[in-house]
């Protein structure tokens, strides 16, 4: 989710009720205390006194690193800012981040694991909450539940578990499964994530794991709408038809607009892309449009096509 979730796309995913609280993207942590700036960047929104998106939704600064030290000292850092909740990341599988000592490669020790969360709660004390993500270990799932209790031990006071191991990536199916056995042996709250991609996929993940809350990801970009979908499913049993391309589209033009005035173009254009790259997978006319749009680089060119693409969706349906 690196390069997406930003301050910009938080606001649009929680215009709508839906969403209870998101995370930001991760600040790494290596050795150093790192300066406000930092904090800033990845969580803007602390800069308005109380960390919410325009929407209302509470934004959980995540941090990822390894040393305890560091990881304390960041968290006071992040504490005298404002920051309302600390997140600590355990489950980033990618292969930069994991190589230097980052993310899920905590999942090898446990012991480790426990080190790290008991000082950032040590930090901050009980001042504000410490939670934590994990995957079902690294290269297997022997050492999931150790890993479940090493966090909550150190005194996690939520965990949100994504159903794979590191390596198997995003690769399907989920494990949702496994989190119900995680989610029996804790005393903490525990929130399913992985695979989330529609209503059914919910009530899947919910009915295997027993959580009745789950985390979106990629599947917050793919369908913006979801978790209204999904929030509005709960309270009424009621099966909203799903997101049309013109909405998503609608939803890439407002995101393009907000991005326009802090960001150069082509750095929008590649946003864009990105966030189209996880629609298209799910989603036919978003894939017909990528592949139209995927050599364009001038960012009036690209968002005159995504409109084109939009228009052309709606005079089709009402046709």
């Amino acid at each position: 989710m690196e390069g997406v979730i930003d301050a910009a796309t938080r606001d649009l995913l929680t215009r709508s009720p839906g969403i209870d609280w998101t995370v930001t993207e991760f600040v790494r942590v290596v050795d150093t205390r790192l300066p406000p700036r930092v904090f800033l960047r990845h969580c803007p929104e602390l800069a308005d006194g109380r960390p919410l998106t325009p929407g209302g939704a509470p934004v959980h600064l995540q941090l990822l690193g390894s040393d305890p030290a560091a990881l304390a000292a960041n968290a006071r850092q992040a504490l005298a800012l404002g920051t309302t909740s600390l997140d600590l990341n355990f489950g980033c599988p990618a292969k930069l981040v994991n190589r230097h000592d980052g993310g899920a490669s905590m999942l090898r020790d446990p012991e480790r694991l426990r080190a790290a969360v008991t000082a950032v709660h040590d930090a901050v004390g009980d001042t504000i909450p410490v939670t934590a993500k994990v995957r079902l270990g690294f290269a297997d799932r022997r050492r999931a539940l150790e890993c479940a209790h090493a966090a909550e031990d150190g005194g996690a006071q939520q965990l949100v578990v994504h159903a794979r191991t590191r390596n198997e990536g995003y690769r399907p199916p989920a494990h949702w499964e496994w989190i119900g056995r995680m989610r029996q042996r804790l005393s903490i709250p525990v929130v399913a994530n992985g695979d989330i991609w529609t209503l059914e996929d919910y009530w899947k993940a919910r009915t295997l794991s027993g959580c009745r809350d789950v985390m979106l990801g990629r599947s917050a970009l793919a369908d913006p709408d979801l978790a209204a979908r999904i929030r509005h499913w709960q309270r009424t049993g009621e099966r909203l038809p799903t997101t049309p391309w013109s909405r998503k589209a609608d939803t890439l033009l407002a995101y393009a607009a907000l991005q326009r005035s802090i960001l150069s173009a082509r750095v929008v254009v590649a946003r864009l892309k990105q966030w189209m790259n996880h629609m298209r997978a799910h989603d036919a006319e978003a894939a017909t449009c990528f592949q139209a749009l995927r050599r364009v680089t001038e960012l009036e060119d690209f968002l005159a096509g995504l409109r084109d693409s939009r228009d052309t969706t709606r005079l089709a349906s009402t046709a």
